[in-house]
């Protein structure tokens, strides 16, 4: 029969004195307290290995900043995990190691391992916008947090100073940013769920606006003061070589020499500087070439077709388009990107070419497979032929005035 054990008093757990040799005082169910010569009182936990049936011992900690009343809870606690055939001290150990890692993925840490794997998929721009807005706006606040104790009212607090400026359209940015990279936590292991799924609906939606543009009958007017404006030489042939190639403001400012492929007349624009991360291939009407023709002895011994004023080793500003086309009086109503909308909205109205091609032509996803599959074909010819007619009604709109 077994030995039943008398369970252990504050009071004589107190008078306890050391001996010479270490000694126990046992509490019953597997609870002793070992008295050191030094006077030290530990409690340990005497069990038996699931499974190896091996004899261990599991610390509880020292007496008395570990009561007697605590010391018993972490007993019942351990003996409930070992009906369940769960090692107590594996299970402390493996709690321990996930509060650790836990501690070391931080947001900051999270978010620099996403962006190495979201920066592949983006344009070299858009990186950085991504990057330069969570440095500002997420991880100031946020970033020293270990990411599962981020919530949605916390995510929701730090946005709503910047939702309070009128700011809506960074924070539905910021919002989608915040999803993906928890996503990327859920789908790494690092946390379970995503908690900040729903908190864009915390916030208004950002009016859309559509890229400010003319309309076909004011092209006329536009190329008239085009070539009247008070601009520099290199940032007129810009504008003219974004509106007869159909290209993005930043694809425009960074087109290399290299890129272009004088005996075929394309311009090839690497995956890399496209919003889509794909190739793209812009076949050269005449006029475009001559453009080129007219840049050469200002660039041609430089790397970028338009270099920049203060530093001709780098492409011009990004945004120099959009200020000269503002000083040209067209502030409010039309923008460097604007002008993709109205060859788009020309070339369509025109009805002479499938309205595919215009897609391909402004490298736009399509997110229908069929016209996918179109768009990956290319039809570079076809093209060509759609834009000729486009450059030739650009300078049939010069001359009309």
């Amino acid at each position: 029969m077994a030995r039943t054990v008398k369970p252990l008093t504050d009071t004589q757990i107190k008078q306890a004195k050391p001996k010479e040799k270490e000694y126990s005082l046992s509490d019953g169910f597997g609870l002793q307290l070992i008295i050191k010569p030094s006077g030290t009182k530990n409690w340990i936990f005497k069990y038996y290995k699931p499974f190896t049936k091996k004899r261990t011992n599991l610390s509880f900690g020292k007496y008395p900043y570990i009561p007697l009343a605590d010391a018993r809870k972490k007993r019942e606690e351990a003996n409930a995990l070992l009906a369940k055939d769960i090692d107590p001290k594996e299970h402390r150990d493996n709690l321990y190691q996930q509060e650790s890692q836990a501690r070391l993925n931080t947001l900051e840490k999270v978010i620099e391992n996403w962006f190495e794997v979201k920066k592949s998929s983006v344009s070299a721009d858009y990186a950085e916008k991504v990057m330069s807005a969570l440095n500002r706006h997420i991880i100031p606040a946020l970033g020293k947090r270990p990411i599962d104790s981020i919530d949605a009212p916390l995510a929701i607090a730090t946005l709503k100073p910047i939702a309070a400026k009128g700011s809506l359209e960074t924070v539905k940015r910021l919002c989608q940013k915040l999803n993906e990279i928890m996503t990327f936590a859920v789908n790494t292991g690092i946390i379970h769920h995503n908690p900040l799924s729903g908190i864009k609906s915390a916030f208004s939606s950002p009016k859309t606006e559509s890229m400010k543009t003319i309309p076909t009958e004011e092209l006329p007017e536009f190329m008239e003061k085009l070539s009247r404006a008070s601009i520099k030489f290199t940032t007129r042939c810009l504008i003219e070589w974004q509106l007869h190639t159909m290209t993005r403001p930043n694809e425009a400012a960074k087109a290399k020499w290299v890129e272009i492929d004088f005996e075929n007349k394309v311009w090839n624009i690497p995956a890399s500087k496209m919003k889509m991360k794909r190739d793209h291939r812009i076949p050269l009407t005449p006029y475009a070439m001559k453009l080129l023709k007219l840049m050469e002895p200002i660039s041609r011994h430089r790397e970028y077709i338009f270099p920049a004023d203060r530093d001709p080793r780098s492409h011009t500003n990004l945004q120099t388009a959009n200020a000269a086309i503002k000083r040209m009086g067209y502030g409010g109503r039309l923008v460097a990107h604007g002008l993709r909308a109205l060859a788009s909205t020309t070339i369509n109205n025109h009805q002479l070419f499938d309205p595919i091609l215009v897609e391909v032509a402004l490298a736009h996803q399509e997110k229908n497979e069929v016209k996918a599959a179109y768009n990956r074909a290319d039809y570079l010819e076809k093209r060509r032929e759609m834009m000729c007619w486009w450059s030739e009604y650009i300078i049939r709109s010069s001359h009309a005035n």
